[in-house]
């Protein structure tokens, strides 16, 4: 290998905002902070989690009620 051309390798502690850690060889650095995991993740856990942002599911529910609302009115 040349010398120089290869980034550095750190032993990494990975952070989830969950709480779970978990140390990795990394060349991001020393400390990583991710939001989501395999801990916490819907897919791996087998329980469905929304992870509102902003409002968004509030603004979606209240946008198609009224679609829901004419299907019940026929």
């Amino acid at each position: 290998m040349k010398d120089g051309i290869h980034p550095k390798v750190h032993q990494a502690k990975i952070t989830c905002s969950c709480g779970f850690e978990v140390e990795a060889q990394s060349t991001w650095g020393e400390e990583i902070q991710v939001e989501i995991c395999s801990h916490c993740h819907p897919f791996y856990t087998g329980k469905q989690r929304f992870v509102d942002t902003a409002g968004r599911i509030d603004r979606f529910r209240k946008k198609y009620a009224q679609f829901e609302n004419a299907k019940k009115q026929k």
